[in-house]
């Protein structure tokens, strides 16, 4: 496996499928990693699968939290290799913003600023993303992405830059996977005290519960009832539109998708599901 800092050195890799990181991977990173493997052996490409470890200042609308996010750089590489990585892309800032350019213009799609969303609790925060992954595009070039729905909305906004602006990459989604009791893996986990976890558990039960239900409103009830109860904050919990991820009623026709976002403690979470469904499985299993 390559460990490659110099753009410049991207060119020798050959097509190939790309995983975008910001680093401190886990078991769900290793996932969208090995389904890039997959995806590029299937397409016969010779670059294979290359990931990148990018701790993008421009995504994080508070510096402190850009500051205090985690930097694994030697057991990164070591899951990429493990994962079976082709190479790993680990740039400077300077490399992807270089100094003196000017930044592109940003014109985000109508999903990034759904109502009540992301775009409510970290303004710029979808700016940052759509500039650091068409920059990362630019730059490696790869033939298919791979992003975890785990980031349902951001998974739409990158869908829906790359169809706007006609970059010819396809955009993979990879299924959500969990710890032992349900909650989504992320590298904000690692924060959650031992006193916080029965409160982070209630996302993904709330998923669970809201899924049975046949209304979106008592969805939504049901959703921030038991993230309250259980002690989370919720930010939001809605059931929306899946590609657009604006509100329904009564009787929608098309896929649809339970979002929650709440903080538990100090720690930021995200989940959701597809809704209305079965409910989905722990352990190592994804929605």
């Amino acid at each position: 496996m390559r460990l490659i800092t110099d753009p410049g050195e991207l060119a020798s890799l050959g097509p190939c499928v790309f995983v975008p990181t910001m680093g401190a991977l886990h078991d769900g990173h290793a996932a969208l990693i090995r389904i890039g493997v997959a995806e590029a052996e299937r397409r016969g490409l010779s670059g294979g699968c290359v990931v990148s470890i990018f701790v993008n200042p421009t995504q994080f609308n508070d510096f402190a939290d850009f500051e205090k996010y985690p930097r694994t750089m030697d057991a990164d590489l070591l899951a990429c290799e493990g994962s079976g990585a082709s190479a790993v892309f680990a740039p400077s800032v300077e490399a992807v913003y270089p100094p003196g350019e000017a930044a592109s213009e940003v014109v985000l799609p109508p999903v990034a600023t759904a109502p009540g969303l992301e775009d409510r609790f970290r303004p710029g925060h979808f700016e940052g993303v759509y500039r650091v992954v068409r920059r990362l595009f630019e730059l490696v070039k790869p033939v298919a992405a791979v992003f975890g729905e785990k980031d349902w909305q951001q998974l739409r906004v990158i869908s829906a830059m790359v169809e706007r602006e006609g970059l010819g990459v396809e955009i993979v989604p990879g299924e959500t996977v969990r710890e032992a009791g349900g909650l989504a893996m992320s590298s904000r986990n690692k924060h959650l005290g031992p006193e916080d976890r029965e409160a982070a558990l209630s996302l993904s039960r709330a998923l669970c519960a809201a899924g049975r239900e046949g209304d979106p409103a008592e969805a939504e009830r049901v959703m921030e009832a038991m993230m309250r109860e259980a002690g989370a904050e919720p930010e939001y919990a809605v059931v929306r539109d899946a590609e657009t991820l604006l509100s329904i009623g009564a009787g929608h026709a098309g896929p649809a998708r339970a979002l929650v976002a709440a903080r538990v403690g100090t720690t930021r979470l995200l989940d959701n599901a597809p809704w209305p469904s079965v409910g989905f499985g722990v352990g190592a299993a994804a929605l």
